[in-house]
């Protein structure tokens, strides 16, 4: 999946005929009475025959939406949902992200907005079967595509293959994870009707046994529901695997890209597993934005071709705290934190005119009345927030952190940390001492981005893209310190094994490596945000101060919190977070420039606000009830 720029300007033409047609071709399909709580001995399941779904003897057709519950607020779950059902949809699919049910090896976590039993029976009870997309591996802009970053601590790591260290994680991952799903298949009287193999294998295809090992895994565990795969064109022949169904993904509907799929499997339904309904944005360029006629003429297309389809995304969400993924084609670009996609919904659940163009389409087909649309949520402007303390991160370091001593540089998945599972996210400092200045070259090892400081001067950054600096000479000894940011890992393409963040080899000064580090952890967890709160040396904040520091102030709530949006103006490069909960990153290159914060997030009364600052900081931040995600392009 790749972006690309520029506009077309192109309408609907012709929708209404289309709409008529397939209204006459489909009305006898009554797919409101096929939904999960009024379906009693099950027995059959999704099945494939003659071309076509069969749901329990019955001609089904999929017509799905993807939302990621970790990527959505729980208390909004069932908003979005009852959206998903106001706009003709029967089918949610929803990723699982490894690296979030289990951040340290061994420890998992499917708690709180984590909850996927929760999330999935919450679909059944809202009519909505579910297609279930485990992985391990899923892609979606996500940060190293869902994998956890302390696999990287094997050297010989070979992620996405029957490597030994590999698969023996796996295995004790759905270990844990296919007891809370096998209950809740539709056999067993479950919503998961589907379940997906993998995903997009097909464009890294490093080893011929995996997906069969996947498919096993999953067999082996009590998956019984119809298995699938997903690819795009290019991929799908080399991302088989025997007893699955080949699905599509794709947002323009090339000619004979639904017919092609008889080229790989014959007599099966045709699945287009995401269709892309917008596209993802990367810090330092546009925001976009695909055009919502061509949109729906397009699923309308591919459902008089009789396809099934799911569009992804029906509601984005958003990439918080420092989960984003990143891509690497010609060059490293990380994803911003908004994954609002130019969705069917907004990053804030709010609809858009793709949604009430595809609910006129879907009431067409389906001849059944829909439920109304829920109402939106108000969104509040809070106005100016003073942020009217801060303490500089020096200061924080002898308070909050005890360095690791280390001969050599270490990379951040390998610091001895969280239980030897290492550092996941953040920051890394790393300090040295130096005597004299000269000529400092990182031999392209930084990863991804450091700012590089001679005691507590700025001297300048170090990233792909600048590899040396000149240090000021200076007498005796003196403090090299690294501030090196993980901007997110690589979720996509072949270079998966090489994501290891902070220093990932040596730094030369003077063409002599660097030794004898000091090096902290700034991964920023709720218990640091915790102690942050009681450390000594909170100062009023001056006219004018460069970071990196952190800055905190107070934002007062008379009545029932609302979501709004922080806008950052002023401010360079950082980290918001408000009451502990980390929002995501800003950078004031955009495109993003605002960060949604849900009011489920807030209390009634005094909520904190302490912002991360690297370079640049104001001295207030804006609550606006309005999102801004930057100058738009069309894809096109």
């Amino acid at each position: 999946m790749w972006p690309c720029g520029g506009r077309r300007q192109r309408r609907l033409g012709g929708v209404a005929f289309v709409v008529f047609v397939l209204w006459l071709l489909l009305r006898r399909f009554n797919w409101s009475e096929l939904i999960p709580l009024r379906l009693w001995g099950r027995t059959l399941g999704l099945q494939t025959e003659n071309s076509q779904f069969l749901l329990e003897g019955m001609p089904f057709r999929i017509f799905g939406g993807s939302m990621h519950y970790f990527r959505v607020p729980r208390e909004y779950w069932e908003d979005r949902m009852l959206k998903m059902k106001a706009c003709g949809l029967n089918t949610l699919t929803t990723y699982v992200p490894w690296n979030l049910h289990e951040q340290e090896r061994g420890k998992f976590d499917f708690s709180r907005n984590l909850d996927l039993e929760a999330f999935l029976s919450l679909a059944a009870k809202n009519g909505l079967w579910v297609i279930l997309r485990p992985g391990p591996y899923i892609c979606s802009e996500w940060d190293l595509g869902g994998l956890p970053s302390w696999l990287l601590q094997d050297p010989e790591m070979q992620l996405r293959t029957t490597y030994k260290g590999f698969t023996e994680a796996v295995d004790a991952y759905f270990d844990h994870l296919m007891p809370i799903v096998v209950p809740l298949q539709y056999k067993k009287g479950g919503p998961i009707i589907a379940v997906q193999v993998e995903n997009e294998y097909g464009s890294y295809a490093k080893d011929p046994n995996y997906m069969t090992y996947v498919k096993m895994a999953l067999l082996n565990r009590g998956i019984v529901e119809l298995l699938m795969t997903s690819d795009n064109k290019n991929g799908l022949s080399f991302g088989l695997v025997e007893g699955a169904l080949a699905t599509v993904n794709f947002q323009k509907l090339e000619p004979g890209l639904l017919k092609y799929l008889d080229t790989v499997q014959r007599d099966q339904p045709k699945m287009v597993m995401e269709y892309w309904t917008g596209w993802f944005d990367n810090w330092g360029g546009p925001h976009y934005v695909f055009d919502a006629d061509e949109m729906v003429n397009t699923v309308a297309s591919v459902l008089k071709l009789g396809a099934s389809i799911n569009l992804y995304m029906f509601h984005g969400g958003t990439n918080f705290g420092f989960m984003n993924g990143a891509l690497e084609a010609d060059e490293y670009k990380s994803d911003v934190t908004s994954y609002d996609y130019d969705a069917v919904l907004t990053e804030a659940g709010d609809y858009t005119s793709k949604f009430f163009k595809l609910r006129q389409l879907f009431s067409m087909i389906i001849g059944q009345p829909l439920p109304l649309p829920p109402m939106i949520e108000s969104k509040a402007s809070y106005g100016a927030i003073l942020l009217h303390q801060y303490i500089s991160l020096w200061d924080v370091l002898p308070s909050l952190l005890q360095p690791i001593k280390s001969e050599f540089p270490v990379n951040m998945e390998n610091l001895h940390l969280n239980d030897s599972s290492g550092q996941s996210y953040g920051y890394v400092l790393y300090e040295t001492v130096i005597f004299g200045g000269g000529h400092l070259h990182s031999r392209d090892h930084v990863r991804d981005r450091a700012q590089v400081f001679v005691n507590t001067m700025y001297v300048g950054e170090l990233d792909y893209n600048t590899v040396e600096l000149s240090l000021p000479e200076g007498q005796g000894f003196r403090q090299l310190r690294l501030l090196v940011e993980n901007r997110g890992r690589v979720n996509y393409g072949l270079a998966l094994n090489e994501q290891r963040k902070g220093l990932i080899g040596d730094v030369f000064l003077n063409k002599t490596p660097l030794r004898n580090f000091k090096i902290y952890s700034l991964e920023m967890k709720p218990g640091f945000m915790k102690s942050l709160r009681h450390v000594v040396g909170w100062s009023a904040v001056p006219d004018y101060f460069v970071g990196p520091a952190f800055f905190r102030g107070r934002l007062w709530i008379e009545h029932q919190p609302q979501d709004t949006f922080l806008k950052l103006q002023g401010w360079e490069k950082g980290v918001v977070f408000v009451n502990g909960q980390n929002l995501g990153r800003y950078w004031k290159i955009g495109p993003q420039e605002t960060l949604y914060l849900p009011g489920p997030w807030l209390w009634k009364g005094s909520n904190e606000i302490v912002i991360f600052e690297e370079r640049t900081a104001g001295r207030i931040i804006q609550s606006v009830d309005i999102p801004y995600l930057g100058r738009t392009q069309y894809v096109d």
